[in-house]
């Protein structure tokens, strides 16, 4: 079982896709992750050092734990068992927030929304309207890739029971925070992917100067905001915050969720001028 002060698997090991290298610097708290967010030279190294953090002792050894006690249909596969970091194109019309990896989805990859059934809901409906390339999203180095959109998350490790602590989400929103405002110049429109998304944007669009309504707009599938976008950047037209409900297997199975209504928000998105 790795230890607690090594990754499952160590920057520059091979890995398809790896951000990182060993010389990349690794947060082991809060402070850490505020400084190497602030102090991350470019978009490429953000999310090198986001995928070796180890600021949060609870979700290390959640993530490290389901990295060797796999799940039989993937007994057989080598886990991530890292932060996942963002991913996509750098230049984004369109930012998709997600809640944190899947324990046996992008903790197993090491790409968010890969690999698990949300991402197959996600992944055709961004196929379908044409931000992504392939249909599916099954692991790194597959071939997909983003066409003017990018996916995050509040949380870049995958939680016990897919609830991280308030003091998980604090201490991880300054990777969110900074990846938003390293994308604000081109992005036109966010969708947060469901009400915990929605919620732990906003910190990140603050420290990324938009302009935030007050009171703070509730969660919808299909609620729209037009946020003025960072002072004395290249823009002056408002940015589109979309709410969807996340294609979670509860929703989709349950029909609160279909594939028209994901299509309907991103084609919102994809079109929003």
């Amino acid at each position: 079982m790795p230890t607690a002060n090594a990754p499952f698997v160590p920057p520059g090991s091979g890995w398809p896709e790896d951000p990182a290298s060993p010389d990349t610097p690794v947060a082991h708290g809060a402070g850490e992750v505020i400084e190497l967010a602030a102090g991350a030279p470019g978009l490429d190294e953000l999310c090198a050092r986001q995928s070796v953090c180890r600021a949060c002792e609870r979700l290390v050894e959640w993530r490290e734990r389901v990295a060797v006690q796999r799940r039989r249909a993937f007994a057989d596969e080598e886990y991530w068992g890292r932060p996942v970091a963002g991913w996509g194109d750098p230049e984004p019309r369109v930012l998709i927030v997600g809640l944190a990896p899947a324990a046996h989805g992008g903790n197993r990859t090491g790409r968010i929304f890969t690999g698990d059934r949300s991402g197959d809901w996600l992944f055709a409906s961004l196929h379908r309207v044409g931000l992504a390339a392939l249909p599916t999203s099954v692991r790194a180095g597959d071939g997909q890739r983003l066409i003017g959109a990018r996916v995050a998350a509040t949380v870049r490790c995958a939680p016990p029971d897919n609830k991280p602590t308030p003091l998980e989400r604090t201490t991880c929103a300054p990777w969110l925070a900074r990846e938003v405002e390293d994308v604000a110049a081109s992005v036109r429109c966010i969708v947060c992917l469901g009400g915990f998304a929605w919620q732990g944007v906003w910190p990140a669009l603050k420290q990324a100067g938009y302009g935030l309504p007050r009171p703070r707009p509730k969660f919808g599938h299909g609620a729209e905001i037009e946020l003025p976008p960072p002072s004395g950047g290249p823009r002056a037209d408002p940015v589109l915050m979309l709410g969807c409900y996340h294609p979670s297997q509860q929703n989709t199975f349950t029909g609160r969720v279909t594939e028209e209504m994901l299509d309907a928000v991103f084609v919102r998105a994809r079109d929003y001028e």
